[in-house]
């Protein structure tokens, strides 16, 4: 198997923001760790007074005021005016909205501060500062020196800690947030989601050892026939393991609940490899088996647990392991509604799949953006089919080549963390992005990327569609390149009454699997009235009702939905001040939790079509 190089944007990073930032660092959970989580201090800066000077450009070391970092004088005549104090303090990880007024509507730059001692370390030993992820925009500092920074607010990034910057005890870490929107960011100005910001997920200092296993991936073989495979209980692995440096070394890849032991030659830091298995149980999602699988380099093993399965596109189906598939999806934000805030934990991702597996479900898409790592591991687990996507979303600057680029690492950030994820089965590269010419070349890259990275998934985004009172035609220049066609359909909640489906037909241009990434209306949980009044459940129920009766009618090519979306969620967009108060309301489930009238229509449809193909 030719190994496949991941694309990097590296130079543009650089060109940037002057610093460079290091590869990331993948299964962090199952190596030597200390959590940096918890309170920490912070300083609102609306002005951005500590990041740039009075002639609004960025500091120096040389200032006086070098940004905001330690702000205890040396002396009495030295002029200080910052400063971090336990009266302001604020939890990481977390947004910041959720945890006091003053930050319900802010964007902005917000400092964040702590100390903490140096770790014991081994001789060779280096330690590295991970973060899960920050919105949008981190500076990092570290006794006064800046490490680097990072744009994208959903994806993780790392750096190395110097040696010689890292003190015994009192370690001083700052870092610089800012959740400004930009046009020319990703994603851009205009988004209906609360922009959350903060430190969202976990940091943690990551301790390796001089030379040590960067990142790999380890996968069934796309080329093998699976029910060949399956009969003859033989199987193709295959994959590649990068090292954080150059070296010629031996790698030993074991799992041992199967007796498999194979060692890989490493050149120049990396190395491709295929080998045979036998006796392995395939992930699905009615058994979702994951294996201990042990990589050993010199005396360190990482472990992780991982999932076989292979998924594939033929003809106009989609199969998993070799069996067609039908998608019972719903979507869902990156949200606990109950609490107003970001979800961030594996209790938090177990409640959201908890409401999942209770609407019988067996499929998510992750929306608009990776969700963080917890989510993806409780798939697994769980056996959860996951759509995970970029926030490729709406009206971006499709004509910018850097903000190309910004998109390009972002999804080199979510493939790469979560490359291993046997529950992934759709890369999504975005969300209903406007059709210029401009538009699909900037798309049409961003797909050929993605298949150059991982070719052991199915490539998407939710497409745009020509609306017709009779024939709805799907032929977006993108779908040609996509492995399925995806579609956001809403006739009867944006445009006529969901009596309007009974009629409505669907044709595609492409012979390739057909998916309806979203569907769905709003209702107000607890507002009962006839089925025709709107932010009624009983106007929500209709639409289903309606909605699922225009699916049976769907050509043989449609494998699934998932409607939009499983909870209520907040958004700056919803005003209306009975109905919605800064909440979009298409959720099945209302943000305290309570299940709407349609989400047990959607679980009756899921129920039957899970016996459909059972039978």
């Amino acid at each position: 198997m030719m190994f496949r190089k991941l694309f990097t944007v590296g130079l543009l990073l650089i060109a940037f923001s002057g610093f460079a930032q290091e590869d990331l660092i993948i299964n962090t959970q199952n190596r030597e760790q200390i959590s940096l989580n918890g309170t920490w201090h912070y300083i609102i800066d609306p002005y951005e007074t500590g990041f740039y000077n009075y002639r609004y450009k960025e500091k120096g070391e040389k200032d006086a005021e070098a940004y905001w970092n330690n702000p205890n004088p040396h002396q009495k005549t030295d002029r200080k005016e910052h400063g971090y104090s336990d009266k302001y303090s604020i939890e990481v990880p977390g947004d910041w909205n959720s945890q006091d007024d003053v930050f319900k509507y802010y964007e902005g730059t917000v400092w964040y501060q702590r100390e903490f001692d140096k770790p014991e370390l081994a001789k060779n030993e280096h330690v590295f500062l991970y973060f899960g992820a920050v919105n949008y925009e981190a500076h990092i500092y570290l006794n006064g020196k800046k490490l680097g920074m990072h744009k994208g607010g959903f994806t993780p990034f790392n750096f190395e800690m110097p040696s010689d910057l890292l003190q015994e005890k009192g370690n001083f870490l700052v870092v610089k947030v800012d959740n400004k929107r930009h046009k020319d960011e990703i994603p851009t100005l205009n988004t209906d989601w609360w922009n959350y910001g903060g430190i969202t997920r976990d940091v943690k200092l990551v301790i390796t050892q001089q030379n040590f296993i960067q990142q790999y991936a380890l996968q069934l073989d796309q080329d093998q026939d699976i029910e060949k495979s399956i009969k003859r209980k033989k199987f193709k692995l295959s994959g590649h393991i990068k090292l954080n440096v150059s070296s010629e070394e031996k790698v030993t890849i074991e799992i041992p609940e199967i007796g498999l032991k194979e060692k890989i030659d490493i050149s120049d830091s990396k190395a491709s490899f295929s080998f045979d298995a036998k006796k392995i149980e395939l992930w699905s999602p009615e058994n979702p088996k994951l294996y201990e699988v042990e990589f050993t380099l010199g005396e360190t093993t990482l472990t992780d647990q991982i999932g076989f399965r292979k998924v594939e596109v033929s003809g106009k189906e989609v199969l998993l392991n070799g069996k067609e598939i039908f998608m019972r999806g719903i979507s869902l934000h990156e949200e606990v509604a109950p609490e107003i805030r970001r979800a961030n934990s594996m209790d938090d991702a177990n409640k959201l799949f908890g409401w999942v597996k209770d609407l019988n479900a067996n499929m998510v898409r992750l929306a608009h953006y990776p969700h963080n790592e917890y989510m993806t591991r409780a798939a697994d687990e769980l056996g959860i089919l996951v759509w995970s996507e970029i926030p490729v979303y709406w009206t971006i600057d499709f004509e910018n080549k850097k903000v190309l680029g910004k998109a390009q690492k972002q999804l080199e950030e979510m493939i790469v963390r979560d490359q291993n994820k046997a529950s992934i089965i759709i890369w999504s590269v975005g969300n209903e992005t406007p059709l210029s010419d401009a538009r699909n070349d900037f798309m049409k890259q961003l797909v050929m990327d993605a298949k150059k990275m991982d070719s052991t998934r199915l490539i998407s985004a939710a497409l745009e569609v020509r609306y017709n009172r009779g024939t709805n035609f799907i032929d977006d220049p993108l779908g040609e390149y996509t492995d399925i066609v995806s579609v956001n359909e809403y006739l009867g909640w944006y445009g006529d009454l969901p009596g309007a489906k009974e009629n409505s037909k669907w044709e595609t241009k492409y012979n390739k699997p057909l998916f309806f990434s979203e569907t769905g209306a709003g209702a107000k949980s607890g507002f009962h009235a006839d089925k025709e009044t709107r932010w009624s459940e009983e106007f929500q129920e209709w639409y289903y009702e309606e909605t699922l009766k225009m699916m049976e009618q769907m050509p043989d090519n449609f494998m699934g939905l998932s409607p939009w979306i499983l909870v209520d969620f907040r958004s700056p967009k919803r005003n209306n001040p009975k109905y919605q108060e800064g909440w979009n309301r298409k959720g099945l489930i209302d943000n305290e939790g309570n299940k709407k009238k349609a989400f047990f229509t959607l679980k009756k449809y899921y129920e039957e079509k899970e016996k459909e193909y059972q039978d």
